[in-house]
């Protein structure tokens, strides 16, 4: 067997979930040039351009979220798959053992976290056989923020803001706006698409999803094709969603379309939305030992993000789209527990930095909170919809390898409860929440302060010591994590007056789709 094939997947791995590729951080260069800095977008941007770095030379995840491992691999006719699955899985044990991957592998029925991601189905790796003697592999981690903002439709329909779209290529590119729209921010956009067209439901997502392996500087071979993802990125840059759903001139960083055939009776169009954090990398392998002759994509290291101020330097930042009477933005520093005074005094576009104790809680949390007491007082305390990477060293003592926030949405029917319930002032997420969460802030005097999404580096950075743990057994991105910050910068984003930037923008983003109603492809 080839002696050196797990060896090369355990450092695609690595690579993949650190570095970001040349390709991508190319596209996130020429965002920000596209965007004025001295707004939220333009800072978001920042933040994000130092995070790419700090994540390079710390070797640490770029996200918390390490995704979905998924591998398509290429193989010589012959070659033994069922040992190279099994090299595939040690690796990725072996990595997430030392904190390149979250432990993200969780049973259905239970809950119950594996510890390795291994389990039915994780990792997800597709084999294909080609008549050649070298190896290729191609790896993408795809997290669960944007996962959940892929979308599927069948023509014909009717779009909100568009109107009906029917089984042609005009239906198409309807569907695709839609599709950017619907995202908003809680994909943590400025996000790429990959699009199949046709297929059954899982061809269709299958398709989409092998669209996000293409170079994102490559051209189209079908002309028509070409023209749809050149129209799609001019459109869906006017959309004014932004980075992060803050506002802006840069929604849409990449848009790759392919076709297959479909039946008759059934025509889709799948969309599989991926976050900035575009991580996918790829090998090709010498076939006699495993060893690596080629990366597929430019590495990180090739294209140098630059020296980027980070988000409390950068605090002078113009709004995006807000509120009227919000006002101008302002820079506070709090120390938690925090008071219904400070909080109330809080506006949407403040930049809060935040010191002191902060207790991380995702969905297992959420739900067992509200029928239970909390192991800690959280009578003022700021919740952070977190699920960190974590390492334990030789001591016992738990240090934080990756901690930007979550999507914030899934909490939504929790949170206003538990606002009231515990008396919590304060809650860190990304991507914004709902109507009941909105009006608990403005009736329980609470703020929604809004983190850039998969800039685990960067908040890691913040945390200077963990104060203790709860619910272990939730797995550790569940668990309640009581972490001791300083200098944690976020924005409000939804106050204690009844105040939603991302209202603002979704409804602002709804009259600017509406502009692409009119056919285009006839």
């Amino acid at each position: 067997m080839i002696e050196q094939f797990e060896e090369s997947i355990y450092r695609l791995v690595v690579e993949t979930s650190t570095n970001l590729p040349g390709d991508v951080r190319r596209a996130i260069k020429a965002a920000q040039e596209a965007e004025d800095r001295a707004t939220r977008a333009g800072l978001s941007l920042s933040t994000i351009a130092s995070n790419i770095t700090m994540a390079e030379c710390n070797v640490s995840p770029i996200c918390q979220d390490t995704g979905m491992p998924t591998f398509i691999l290429h193989v010589p006719v012959g070659a033994n798959q069922i040992v190279m699955k099994e090299k595939i899985r040690n690796a990725i044990a072996r990595a997430t053992k030392e904190g390149k991957l979250r432990t993200n592998s969780v049973d259905s029925l239970t809950g119950a976290n594996s510890g390795d991601n291994l389990g039915p189905g994780t990792p997800v790796i597709h084999f294909e056989q080609w008549e050649r003697d070298e190896i290729e592999v191609r790896l993408i981690l795809k997290g669960g923020g944007c996962e959940n903002k892929n979308i599927q439709y069948s023509l014909p329909t009717e779009l909100e803001g568009l109107g009906k779209a029917g089984r042609d290529l005009d239906g198409i590119r309807k569907c695709i706006l839609h599709a950017v729209y619907q995202a908003q921010g809680q994909g943590c956009s400025a996000g790429f698409i990959g699009v199949g067209i046709g297929g059954d439901r899982t061809t269709g997502y299958e398709l989409a999803k092998q669209q996000l392996f293409r170079p994102v500087d490559d051209v189209n071979p079908v002309p028509e094709l070409r023209q749809l993802e050149e129209y799609i990125m001019e459109a869906a840059n006017k959309l004014g969603i932004g980075t992060m759903g803050f506002g802006g001139n840069v929604t849409l960083l990449g848009c790759k379309i392919g076709a297959i055939n479909r039946l008759p009776a059934s025509f889709f169009v799948s969309v599989a939305y991926n976050c900035w954090a575009f991580r996918r990398q790829g090998v090709l392998l010498d076939g006699g030992t495993g060893e690596i002759r080629e990366w597929l994509y430019p590495r990180g290291d090739e294209v140098p993000m630059g020296d980027e101020p980070s988000a409390p330097a950068a605090a002078q930042a113009q709004p995006a789209p807000q509120s009227a009477d919000a006002g101008q933005p302002r820079e506070i520093r709090l120390k938690t527990p925090l008071t219904e005074e400070q909080v109330r005094n809080l506006r949407v576009g403040d930049i809060v930095i935040l010191d002191g104790e902060i207790h991380t809680g995702r969905d297992a949390l959420h739900k067992y909170l509200v029928d239970h007491d909390s192991p800690v007082d959280l009578n003022g305390a700021v919740i952070y919809h977190c699920g960190p990477v974590m390492l334990k060293d030789e001591k016992g003592e738990w240090h934080v390898k990756a901690a930007g926030p979550t999507t914030s949405a899934r909490e939504e029917p929790y949170q206003g409860d538990i606002i009231k319930k515990f008396g919590v002032r304060a809650v860190i997420g990304k991507g914004g929440m709902g109507k009941k969460t909105l009006a608990a802030l403005k009736e329980h005097g609470a703020v929604y302060l809004n983190a850039i999404g998969g800039a685990a580096q960067y908040y890691a950075e913040c945390i200077k010591r963990v104060n203790g743990v709860h619910f272990l057994e939730f797995g550790i991105p569940e668990a309640m994590w009581h972490l001791e910050a300083e200098g944690f910068a976020a924005i409000v984003t939804m106050d204690a007056h009844g105040n939603s930037l991302h209202a603002d923008v979704e409804h602002d983003s709804l009259a600017k789709l509406e502009q692409f109603k009119e056919p285009v492809f006839k």
